[in-house]
């Protein structure tokens, strides 16, 4: 990383615009000016005096969350809050990742908290397993996504334990407290429209420069297939068309070559020898600009007796892939009524309906994007194959089998539009979140809360495949189908009850303590069936189980899960400088054994406000803070070690063998112990606003699953041990540099670094692995941070130079550590400029180490797709001439003599000198995952309100957004570091990876 950006990013991080914008802005009751005054909401909704909190907190406004149009809000928090980590994959409305303060648990939940106005929800992604391990599947996304960011009025962060002790085990990993939009007070009724329109196009940045100087095949000059085509006893030039590889001969417009096209009927070139040049139409064509339009509508008002806020939202956008689309509709809304001075009710709702079609495929098998990043020939037209697919609807592809026997199945690929317009995906989903609380003034110190929420998603997932398409693994039994239909039906309810009372106690004129204690109950039930075709289909086009060829039992799983806590809390204030805090719940979980379900834990805080004492100009407001934290941290509902029920076939019973060994009455929590001290100051008039945490936090009695002996007859064994450990450094700085009647400059940065470690594992025990990427393997290991990448590497002599054998080629070390998925650190700049009406903001967000490993690279590279393995080598030669011709290329390095590598390796084919097949340790694969982004601007106009005076428009604002606009830098070739296969704890993992899209908007909002 250039230390230019170490410079700027050392020197500012973000906190307190809204402190800076009070100076500038009448007050009013809202959250805005609460937080500005030093209030925010905190666990179980509660609000409090930022000054009194022991722990860190972070606040962001409706502004900073709505900034740009996204389809989940998660993704606009992106380098806004110092020690949130998110990372977007790219994936057409894909999951994202969301952790606090590093990972935790090995093989557990390391997602943060989602907490709606008080409400823990379930917000996990909804991927099958091996999606989220990095293997095939289809990305569905995050339940966060069905929270629409029209509604949110701001966002407060929970980092460590200490903040989050009160949510119990759920929030062990750091919350994210989301405030909706509530009513307001007004005399007229209050009416907001806001529409925007995107258009989005592929960063060819973030996909494969390729090569155009040789076409299909991988024996080099030797590729072609000769035969006699047309019957006239002449032997033809045939292409390798079941080569997936541009390994093949040398472009030559004066050489006729039977092509694929050549043996489909109907087509233009059927029958005819075509000129062998590279084509018009690479893959890059195969994408679209996508397009996007969301319509949003607010009502809002109340008067002394009701309050309500509706907000009803459109989003519907296609990607940048064929035949891709999603369409949600949301309402949201709340209403409350003071049926008394001390006697409040309140309802609300959040209603989401998704349908989503055309997703990409994730991971390494039946993916479009692993073709085009790893196995293609770049003899072949894109936008002909499209043609062809709409002209007959059948699947010729360019990889058939033998076709000059008249065999035109696909070998390995099918042709791209089929499997865009008859191979997709689809979903549909439906969720619910509603309730209603009843707030009750005993006295004018004692208020009692009860709330019951519902939160309900029903969704459906379905896959097809055609008749006709290649074999890949399908469906339930995992056999290799040409054709097929799998559906997932899962059925979700969480009941969750709160009983939460406050007492404030005046002790003294110097004193005053808060005390808050309740009970929460939570009850979920989840029914799902996961159902699929066996054999293929009888009736091509039919989707449905019963068009089956055989019968596989289906997978029913119905699962319920109870937990129950009690809580209290104590706060003191002693003359508003010294605050003291403590929590302790417990908790009982059905998840774990009867002996061990029961569990407590506790935090401990303080804050010291000592700008009481320090009487100066210069500072506005100072503080150090100190907390202590324990949380535990149960298993997902669900009782491990149970076989599986899957039916009867032929009246027997049948269950899937459960190979992990669980002795459950043995396991316990996961214990999380935590400390943080802190620096809050704001100086020069709140011009200059800084936050400082230090924190440490130990996770113990980890639960995961280790390899047993197979004499056991189990593979895995499902235990207690180990412990991870992360410690680390939270900045963040306000400034405001420049500042006048009509001007003003903020600039809002963040910065953290964290550093991970897995302290231990069962005993004797050095490593686990967490999963294999077809040629390297992620792992934890002891004394290293979690997400180590093992497996081959580079030979080095003392001087790091790397060694070569006798004949050129690298000497390969096994088993080595070969880097680690968790970055050194992570930052963000948001600068902003507002004069007069207008208002200019950009958002630099970046991310400094960390480790990525491209299967992409490595075996496009070893297919000869990429443009490095066609240049000139050190003679002026193309690499790819014969040694004998002057080829071949010098692998930078020395001899085991010590004297610099002067051997030759020949280039000619597939796999002499390029991908690990060609003796490339997996080491060459493993890149740098830094990475600095301008990931938003935003330029707005608001018209004055001189104009709009004799008018019914109250305001009308104007804005351009841009999204992943430039990738400032980078060191990973032709893909985003950020793109993956699904969120979750397996990442830094890179096959058939989506490119980045840049999205242009314009938005427009009236006031009304």
């Amino acid at each position: 990383m250039k230390k230019l950006t170490m410079g700027v990013l050392s020197i500012v991080l973000s906190s307190s615009l809204a402190v800076v914008q009070a100076q500038t802005q009448p007050k009013k009751d809202t959250i805005k000016t609460q937080d500005i005054e030093g209030v925010v909401v905190t666990a179980l909704g509660i609000k409090r005096e930022k000054k009194s909190l022991g722990y860190s907190s972070q606040t962001l406004d409706a502004e900073k969350v709505n900034s740009v149009p996204t389809n989940n809000f998660i993704n606009n928090l992106s380098g806004k809050v110092a020690g949130m980590e998110i990372k977007n994959n790219g994936n057409f409305g894909g999951s994202s990742n969301i952790v606090l303060r590093g990972t935790k648990s090995i093989t557990g939940d390391n997602q943060a908290l989602i907490v709606l106005d008080g409400v823990p929800i379930i917000s996990g992604n909804l991927n099958s397993s091996d999606a989220s391990r990095g293997r095939d599947g289809f990305d569905f996304g995050n339940a966060t996504a069905d929270i629409d960011p029209n509604n949110i009025e701001s966002i407060n962060v929970l980092k460590g334990a200490a903040a989050t002790a009160l949510y119990g085990s759920m929030a062990s990993n750091g919350a994210v407290i989301i405030t909706t939009k509530k009513g307001k007070k007004s005399k007229t009724l209050g009416l907001s429209l806001s529409s925007t329109v995107s258009v989005g196009q592929m960063d060819k940045k973030t996909f494969p420069k390729y090569q155009n100087l040789y076409g299909g095949g991988y024996s080099g000059e030797d590729s072609f297939i000769h035969g006699d085509v047309n019957g006239d006893g002449i032997e033809d030039i045939i292409s390798p068309t079941a080569d997936d590889a541009s390994y093949g001969p040398r472009f030559d417009p004066n050489l006729m070559v039977y092509q694929w096209d050549a043996f489909v009927p109907g087509d233009p070139n059927y029958g005819k020898a075509t000129p062998w040049v590279a084509p018009k139409n690479n893959p890059t064509k195969f994408f679209q600009n996508s397009l996007s339009f969301v319509n949003s509508f607010n009502l809002n008002g109340g008067d002394e007796l009701n309050m309500y806020n509706l907000t009803v939202t459109n989003n519907y956008e296609t990607g940048i892939l064929p035949n891709s689309r999603l369409n949600k509709n949301m309402l949201s809304g709340s209403y409350s009524r003071k049926f008394a001075d001390n006697f409040t009710a309140r309802t609300f709702l959040t209603f989401n309906d998704q349908t989503t079609i055309g997703r990409n495929s994730v991971g390494y098998g039946d993916n479009i994007l692993t073709g085009f990043r790893q196995w293609y020939p770049l003899n072949v037209d894109i936008l002909h194959l499209r043609d062809t697919y709409f002209r007959t609807k059948q699947n010729y592809t360019w990889n058939m089998n033998n076709p000059l026997n008249g065999d035109l199945s696909p070998a390995f690929w099918n042709n791209p539009y089929w499997d865009r317009y008859e191979n997709f995906s689809s979903d549909d989903k439906t969720r619910l979140i509603t309730g209603a609380e009843l707030s009750y003034d005993v006295t004018s110190k004692l208020n009692i809360l009860g709330r019951a929420t519902i939160d309900y998603t029903n969704s459906k997932q379905e896959i097809r495949k055609a008749v006709g398409s290649h074999a890949e693994e399908f469906g339930l039994s995992q056999a290799d189908e040409t054709s097929g239909y799998w559906v997932f039906d899962d059925t979700i309810l969480r009941q969750t009850y709160d009983l939460i009372g406050r007492y404030t106690w005046n002790i003294s004129d110097k004193m005053n303590a808060l005390f808050v204690a309740g009970g929460q109950f939570m009850d979920q039930h989840q029914r799902s069936m996961e159902n699929s075709t066996t054999g293929g289909l009888i009736i091509p086009g039919l989707y449905t189980i019963a068009n089956s060829r055989a019968y596989f039992p289906p997978v029913e799983t119905n699962i319920r899960g109870q937990k129950a806590g009690v809580y209290a809390q104590a706060s003191f204030d002693f003359d508003k400088f010294l605050f003291l805090e403590g929590t302790i719940r417990n908790d009982t979980s059905s998840a774990l054994p009867k002996a061990n379900r029961n569990y407590t834990y506790y935090s401990l805080g303080s804050s010291f406000v000592f700008s009481e004492f320090i009487k100066t100009n210069w500072l506005s407001f100072g503080k150090l803070r100190l907390s202590y934290a324990e949380v535990g941290n149960d298993m997902a509902f669900g009782r491990p070690g149970f076989f599986g029920n899957r039916g009867t076939v032929g009246g027997l019973p049948m269950a899937d063998i459960n190979t992990t060994f669980v002795d459950f009455e043995t396991l316990k929590p996961e214990r999380q112990k935590s400390w943080e001290v802190g620096l809050e100051a704001s100086m020069f008039k709140r011009r200059v606003s800084l936050d400082v945490s230090l924190y440490k936090t130990n996770t113990q009695d980890l639960l995961f699953s280790v390899p047993q002996s197979p004499s056991t007859t189990y593979s895995f064994s499902l235990i207690n041990a180990g412990e991870t450990e992360n410690k680390g450094i939270e900045v963040a700085l306000g400034l405001v540099p420049l500042k006048s009647k009509d001007f003003q400059w903020d600039i809002n940065v963040n910065w953290a670094k964290n550093r991970n470690m897995v302290v231990a594992l069962n005993q004797g025990r050095d490593n686990l692995q967490l999963a294999s990427f077809q040629e390297t393997t992620l792992n934890a290991t002891v004394g290293d941070a979690y997400g180590t990448f093992r497996g081959t590497g580079f030979v080095y002599d003392a001087n790091g130079n790397k060694v070569v054998d006798e004949d050129g080629h690298y000497l390969v070390a096994t088993d080595k550590v070969l880097g680690n998925i968790q970055p050194d650190w992570i930052g963000g700049v948001y600068n902003t400029f507002r004069y007069k009406n207008f208002s200019l903001g950009f958002l630099i967000d970046v991310r400094k180490g960390g480790s990525v490993y491209s299967l992409d690279q490595s075996y496009g590279s070893f297919t000869g797709m990429y443009e490095y393995t066609a240049g000139l080598n050190d003679l002026g030669n193309p690499i790819r001439n014969s040694l004998a011709d002057g080829g071949g290329i010098i692998l930078p390095g020395v001899k085991q003599n010590g004297t610099p590598n002067d051997v030759r390796v020949d280039a000619s084919f597939a796999g002499g000198a390029f991908g690990t097949d060609a003796g490339l340790p997996q080491e060459a694969f493993i890149y740098d995952a830094s990475f600095v982004k301008l990931r938003e601007a935003k330029i707005s106009y608001s018209l004055p309100a001189d104009l709009l005076r004799n008018t019914f428009i109250k305001g009308m604002t104007f804005s351009l957004l841009g999204q992943n606009l430039w990738i400032i830098h980078k060191n990973l070739p032709d893909a985003d570091p950020e793109a993956g296969t699904s969120s979750g704890n397996i990442q830094g993992f890179q096959s058939g990876v989506m490119p980045t899209t840049r999205i242009y908007s314009f938005n427009v909002k009236l006031d009304f």
